[in-house]
């Protein structure tokens, strides 16, 4: 499995296209040799393929807009050509958190996108957060079973966000497992208590610092037939971003992963 850094974690500084050439030298420089962009600027295909080869580096996964992937998709898909990224990531489903028919919303208008970028040679991503661990229907499906059920495997792979499992009462080792064979792209990232803060003190922490069990995620992840680790930590409260994604990949790094 190969280490890499969620770009969304340090996205306040890729904002320009100088920025976010500096950015990913820094990244590089930590250890890291494959980056999932996300939440940067606007770029040209060219010049990302540019850049990653400058810095040793290689794109895993994006996230791009859905409404980019569903009105746009030829052009998404040549431009994930270019820079040499296979899987076209959607970071959450259009009205997620408007919509109560957002689940059915979403396989109904992604379908026939899916099939059209498997028929390419590349494979549309589905990431999560804790709103897939609801449960509907008359059965009360787990909606990520739902989602998972509506795609075939070849069409729709889960970008699966071990902390926002953990975050909607799942398991993330046991998720994984029963992923398995579509799971190519992962989220790492801990979840740790803060001493005073309630109930719900709970913060994002990099991998290894919080409570996590991510001996078994790890384990479970290498079952599943994972190929991308990538750290995220979406809020950083205060400490350096680009210090979060060197602790978690020494923590990594000590286990065998870089």
């Amino acid at each position: 499995m190969k280490l890499g850094a969620q770009l969304y974690t340090v996205r306040d500084f890729t904002k320009t296209t100088d920025d976010f050439a500096e950015t990913l030298k820094k990244v590089a420089d930590i250890g890291y040799r494959t980056v999932q962009v996300s939440g940067t600027c606007a770029f040209e295909a060219e010049w990302l393929a540019e850049q990653l080869a400058a810095n040793g580096l290689t794109c895993a996964i994006t996230h791009t807009a859905p409404q980019r992937i569903a009105e746009e998709t030829e052009t998404v898909i040549r431009e994930h050509q270019i820079f040499g990224c296979r899987h076209i990531g959607i970071g959450m489903a259009p009205n997620g958190m408007e919509r109560a028919d957002w689940c059915e919303a979403f396989i109904r208008n992604y379908q026939p996108v899916a099939k059209k970028i498997a028929a390419s040679g590349a494979l549309l991503m589905y990431h999560n957060h804790n709103i897939e661990f609801a449960r509907a229907g008359a059965g009360r499906e787990v909606l990520l079973d739902r989602i998972a059920e509506a795609f075939a495997p070849e069409e729709l792979g889960i970008t699966l966000d071990t902390y926002w499992v953990q975050a909607g009462g799942g398991d993330p080792a046991q998720w994984l497992r029963k992923l398995r064979g579509r799971v190519p792209c992962i989220h790492l990232k801990d979840m740790a208590f803060v001493p005073g803060s309630g109930f719900a003190g709970t913060r994002m922490a990099p991998v290894y610092e919080g409570n996590m069990n991510f001996d078994a995620i790890l384990a479970a992840a290498e079952e599943a037939g994972t190929d991308y680790l990538l750290v995220e930590q979406d809020d950083c409260y205060g400490e350096d971003p680009f210090a979060c994604l060197a602790k978690s990949y020494e923590n990594l790094k000590a286990v065998g992963l870089a």
